[in-house]
């Protein structure tokens, strides 16, 4: 488990800060594999994962719903053969809160269960 990913989600709430530009940097350095995309004027932290086929693709899906689900925090998932595209950000923010990354983390330890 890394540092990040064992920390807590905290409540987001409308108005709350965005992540700096420096804060960003240092984020994405700890979870190697994603990167930072605009989405509709929105920015998002985006990563895609390879699997052997549609089932190994389903199951990852499931795992990062559950963690979703845990944190009331929820990613938009695009699964597809052999790949999940998993992108993390705030919607009341319209951007980046350090919950996206904590998520993010959390997704990447998914792949190992």
């Amino acid at each position: 488990m890394s540092a990040l990913s064992s920390e807590v989600c905290e409540a987001c709430r409308a108005g709350a800060p965005k992540v700096s530009d420096e804060e960003l940097a240092a984020l994405l350095r700890e979870i190697p594999g994603w990167t930072a995309v605009v989405v509709e004027g929105m920015l998002q932290l985006q990563r895609e994962f390879s699997f052997a086929n549609f089932v190994e693709a389903m199951a990852f899906t499931q795992r990062v719903a559950d963690i979703a689900e845990e944190a009331d925090h929820h990613p938009a998932l695009l699964t597809e053969w052999g790949k999940v595209t998993v992108n993390w950000w705030t919607h009341k923010i319209n951007g980046l809160h350090r919950n996206d990354f904590i998520l993010a983390a959390r997704t990447d330890e998914c792949l190992n269960t």
